[in-house]
């Protein structure tokens, strides 16, 4: 490949190692009663992600970067709103939030704290909610 194409190909061999979040995938109706009783004594996040939007990738990987949790004080849910439409379309009923991607929810004693969605998700302090 030579030495310019090794500059420029993005390669390397000290890759970044990537980091990998607590998340319990969000993919039925009945997680959604769990999580409004789990959330009477922990913190539970939902993370709505659109697999098809390129912001929402960006939006992910800043959320993914920045996370510093430890599952003990928090549960992480992830949901694919593509793959799981009606859980999607659900969860704004119950949580009482109108629908965006992405977006993410916080829910304490059964209801939603706070939410918010696309960049600034990225400014979000979840300490504040533990």
């Amino acid at each position: 490949m030579g030495l310019f194409g090794s500059l420029f190909s993005g390669n390397s061999d000290a890759k970044k190692e990537e980091k990998v979040l607590p998340w319990i995938p969000l993919q039925s109706m009945g997680q959604l009663d769990e999580i409004e009783k789990k959330s009477k004594t922990k913190t539970q996040v939902i993370f709505k992600h659109s697999t098809t939007c390129g912001i929402s990738r960006m939006v992910l990987n800043m959320f993914v970067d920045t996370y510093g949790i430890d599952s003990e004080h928090m549960d992480l849910y992830f949901l694919d709103l593509h793959a799981y439409r009606a859980v999607s379309n659900e969860v704004a009923i119950k949580f009482q939030v109108l629908h965006q991607s992405p977006q993410l929810l916080i829910i304490k004693n059964g209801v939603t704290v706070f939410h918010t969605s696309h960049g600034a998700i990225s400014e979000v302090s979840l300490e504040q909610f533990v």
